[in-house]
């Protein structure tokens, strides 16, 4: 009996936890997004209108800010004023360290419409045996390749379970090995701690599988 009740129980967590996370993440962002509207003056604050407080309002005052600076880069008067803005931060030694890193990131995910990640391969890390998942995002850089002798990649080693944090690698070509798994399916897995693997990759019982070198 009290095998079968920890059993419900932890069915529970199971279902309960994601949709209690995805919640906490929602209202933690409405109010983040509602506390932007502070900067409106308040006679001209959406409260003080209408008499009563909208969650989510400053999700819409975010997207109509968004669009707006989208508006302004399209014109020419637009453009000077990031010119200038540009010109100001790259007098700041520690603002345009910032600034320059976040443009060029924006600049390749949505500007130039480039995916950040082109492939996922396995590398062996931290120790030689050990394999772990990695993200190609594009050749190392030319003096890399002079130093070492050999033509290397790019490659982001995510940390689990949080994939925003993790170490970027120069690794040689020929030490890549491919693997058959989308960059999603990648995610997925390495969000989950290997819990929860991509159809493709399930194995029967006593199925084994090996990488193939890509070189």
């Amino acid at each position: 009996m009290s095998k079968k009740i920890k059993q419900i129980f932890i069915a529970g967590l199971a279902v309960t936890i994601p949709i209690g996370l995805t919640l906490y993440v929602l209202f933690f962002l409405i109010e983040v997004m509602d506390n932007l509207l502070l900067i409106i003056p308040h006679r001209l604050h959406p409260d003080t209108l209408l008499q009563f407080h909208i969650p989510g309002l400053g999700i819409i005052f975010v997207v109509i800010l968004i669009f707006a600076a989208g508006l302004m880069m399209k014109s020419y008067l637009g453009n000077r004023i990031v010119q200038m803005s540009e010109a100001i931060f790259h007098r700041i030694p520690v603002i345009r360290s910032i600034y320059d890193g976040t443009k060029q990131v924006m600049d390749r995910m949505f500007v130039h419409n480039n995916r950040s990640f082109k492939k996922v391969v396995l590398v062996e890390f931290p120790r030689a045996g050990a394999f772990t998942l990695g993200f190609v995002t594009g050749p190392a850089h030319r003096r890399i390749g002079k130093s070492t002798g050999r033509p290397c990649t790019n490659v982001f080693i995510p940390t689990t379970p949080n994939p925003t944090s993790g170490y970027l690698l120069a690794i040689p070509d020929e030490e890549l090995v491919e693997i058959d798994m989308t960059v999603e399916e990648a995610l997925t897995y390495v969000v989950s701690c290997g819990l929860v693997q991509p159809p493709s990759l399930e194995m029967r019982p006593g199925e084994t599988a090996a990488g193939q070198k890509i070189y």
